[in-house]
């Protein structure tokens, strides 16, 4: 019926009928989002609240991974925080969209998913990753918070106690742990995800969708002002770690390659 959607520089919105998929596309950079990506996904998600006739939605990252989180060359370059408060505005307007989206969305997930890109993954309704895929809530290592809901997202998967103990580790998860914790919902064989999701798509097309919508509209509505309240404390709560001593020396470790020395300032 229809092909691609919308022009984007690093992202791939293409509309079939009933699905829709959205590819993240900076294929060199491993998916890594800089503002400009986080821009372009916050109006992707507010334009498919259009998209009547869509009914599901699949997200996935095009190269050798899902996305590598946040940009980290941009932190490095980006000591301007007035700058930082559009970014965390522009984080704030995707998850609200992604959450509120009135179809089921479907992450697939392949090699890894960290930090601000596990983040969008743990947002969606059903997550298939490749029992290879590095999963990691890994913000702590450079000194910073979860942000993209990532305490939300977490604390609903996992429970809060087990959410925060998580996040404080920051540890690197294979597909078969992450299930194991109930972080995801299908471990499948490395390369086997495409063909998972369109098994999972073909099943939830055929079957009472708009039931199902109906559903997660009723349950996501319930827990609309926590989340809200999460962002805006992920907003403030990132602006301070990013002022941190630790944030500067996990970064400088990252870039230099080297274990970091926190103080705890």
């Amino acid at each position: 019926k229809r092909g691609v959607k919308m022009d984007f520089e690093t992202i791939q919105l293409e509309i079939l009928e009933r699905k829709a998929v959205l590819t993240l596309n900076r294929p060199n950079s491993m998916n890594a989002m800089n503002y400009t990506m986080m821009r372009e996904l916050a109006d992707c998600f507010e334009s498919l609240h259009n998209e009547k006739d869509v009914h599901v939605l699949v997200i996935k990252g095009e190269g050798k991974v899902f996305s590598a989180g946040g940009d980290i060359k941009m932190m490095v370059s980006s000591g301007d925080f007035s700058d930082f408060s559009t970014i965390m505005g522009d984080i704030t307007r995707l998850v609200s969209a992604y959450y509120t989206l009135p179809m089921i969305t479907v992450a697939q997930v392949h090699g890894a998913a960290a930090g601000l890109g596990f983040s969008l993954a743990l947002g969606s309704d059903i997550i298939v990753a490749e029992e290879s895929s590095k999963l990691a809530m890994n913000f702590i290592g450079i000194g910073l918070i979860p942000d993209g809901g990532g305490h939300f997202f977490m604390k609903e998967r996992v429970g809060t106690v087990k959410a925060k103990q998580m996040i404080w580790e920051g540890k690197v998860l294979n597909g078969e742990e992450a299930l194991s914790l109930g972080l995801i919902d299908y471990n499948v064989p490395t390369g086997m995800a495409p063909a998972t999701v369109d098994q999972i798509v073909g099943k939830l097309l055929a079957s009472p969708i708009a039931a199902m919508i109906e559903t997660k509209n009723i349950l996501h509505n319930t827990k609309l002002s926590e989340l809200e309240v999460i962002l805006e404390g992920e907003a403030k709560g990132q602006t301070a770690m990013r002022q941190t001593k630790d944030h500067l020396e996990g970064i400088k470790a990252f870039v230099e390659k080297r274990i970091p020395e926190f103080t705890g300032n």
